[in-house]
């Protein structure tokens, strides 16, 4: 089997229904004995150009080691779903678990506070 990396986008207005799609899409890859390694819902995000009038949609990431079958699955769900906006699909040399830089980059928004807290009470003695 081989090793995915699948991004994909939703029509803001189906924000509420991404939960179900997320379910329904790893059930496609645990039912073919495929698994998923990482997932990301990155939540709604600014578009670079507009979709479809759209100006901002909700990214998914998806990591998923599957056979090439369930992958053609997978692509025929997201072609034929009108919420999907877009979709991209790399092969991956190997499984990746590690946080995507976007959630890094979300988590250091979070978390900075204390942080610079800490340098401050350092500093100031």
């Amino acid at each position: 089997m081989r090793h995915y990396e699948i991004v994909f986008i939703v029509h803001p207005d189906q924000s509420e229904q991404v939960s179900a799609m997320i379910e329904r899409y790893r059930n496609i890859v645990t039912a073919r004995n495929g698994q998923v390694h990482r997932l990301e819902d990155w939540g709604r995000r600014q578009l670079a150009y507009l979709i479809q009038k759209v100006h901002k949609a909700h990214y998914v990431l998806m990591n998923i080691e599957c056979d090439q079958e369930t992958l053609d699955e997978l692509e025929h769900a997201f072609k034929f779903n009108d919420a999907i906006l877009r979709h991209l699909t790399l092969k991956m040399d190997e499984p990746v678990t590690a946080p995507s830089p976007m959630m890094r980059e979300e988590k250091a928004k979070s978390a900075p506070q204390p942080a610079e807290e800490a340098k401050e009470t350092t500093l100031a003695t």
